[in-house]
């Protein structure tokens, strides 16, 4: 079912923002198109921003984009090919049809209004751990279908219900894939991994275990070349890591059998922190936002629909890690 052309009024810009003065996620949020510059990421994955974005198609010969409405399918072209081509190993390879991808970044990158602190620099991808179905989704299912978390209710292990040995064998494609540093999953699921992969298990080292990210795996390339603004992340662990490091994080997201008491004194409330300015990004940034539009049509989400939060957004608190926190960051 073809999604309906944009009415005049959906591509009409607001009133611009003075770049010294709002919050640089309301700047980044406002931008509806990526600019004409050459593609390059600039920055660190959660201090930075985009220049010559290109998108990912809303539907491809074995991935569906959802949540049309937040328009977050643009990335580095190293990204968007990336994830085609796993995509289509995917379908070629496991049981599956092919993939549903949630947030990759912003048309120029840079902080979002919410649900993430990374994904600023067109590296990130979310791709949901359900399975695309074999129809297409009309946008207004691309809207309200949930995706599905692969976590039992104590957060103990995976639920067998929903977890089969397909998810291994996407899961390890993904890791695989030329360029990706990192696949980040729930502890949960990265010990489902440890117990399952047979073989060579080399590509475990990249399986990262991290908050959230039961609903779905999030994949981070390397710098590009060409992005000599780019700031790398800190290289990985060359082992599996299925021992004490993966114990210390599973103790940290079970819940307890026996829920704690309410403290005694209520809490004081945590300020909110301080937003990132433009000023606070790298100097590049700037003109990625002055830059005019690039030639491309806009993200068409379902008629009257407003960006919803998924179940597995998290507060966004930039950290080193370049990852949604919570609570205190562990490095990744």
């Amino acid at each position: 079912m073809p999604l309906p052309a944009p009415k005049p009024n959906d591509l009409a810009k607001p009133p611009p923002l003075k770049l010294d003065k709002a919050p640089a996620k309301q700047l980044f949020g406002a931008e509806k198109l990526p600019n004409k510059l050459k593609s390059r990421s600039i920055g660190f994955y959660a201090k930075g921003c985009l220049a010559g974005a290109k998108p990912l198609a809303i539907d491809g010969p074995a991935w569906q984009v959802m949540r049309l409405s937040r328009n977050r399918n643009w990335g580095h072209p190293v990204l968007i090919s990336t994830l085609e081509k796993l995509a289509a190993k995917v379908k070629a390879e496991t049981k599956w049809p092919g993939l549903l991808v949630g947030d990759i970044s912003q048309p120029r990158g840079g902080p979002m209004l919410t649900g993430h602190a990374s994904h600023q620099v067109g590296l990130d991808a979310d791709v949901w751990l359900n399975p695309m179905p074999k129809r297409t989704f009309t946008a207004r299912e691309r809207e309200d279908t949930s995706a599905v978390s692969m976590a039992n209710a104590k957060f103990s292990g995976v639920n067998p219900k929903v977890w089969t040995p397909e998810h291994l064998k996407v899961i390890r494609l993904a890791a695989t894939m030329p360029g990706v540093e990192r696949v980040l999953v729930n502890p949960v699921i990265k010990k489902q991994l440890c117990t399952d992969a047979v073989g060579d298990r080399s590509w475990l080292a990249k399986v990262r275990p991290y908050w959230g990210h039961d609903y779905h795996m999030h994949i981070r390339i390397g710098c590009p070349s060409g992005s000599d603004s780019c700031k790398a992340q800190a290289a990985i662990p060359g082992d599996e890591e299925c021992g004490a490091p993966l114990d210390a994080w599973l103790k940290k997201v079970r819940k307890p059998d026996v829920p704690p008491p309410p403290p005694k004194d209520k809490p004081k409330p945590t300020p909110p922190p301080k937003p990132i300015m433009l000023s606070d990004l790298p100097g590049e940034c700037r003109t990625v936002l002055e830059a005019p539009d690039a030639d491309f049509a806009p993200t068409v989400a379902a008629p009257g629909v407003k960006p919803a939060a998924d179940p597995d957004d998290q507060a966004a608190t930039p950290d080193p890690t370049g990852q949604d926190t919570p609570v205190p960051p562990t490095p990744q």
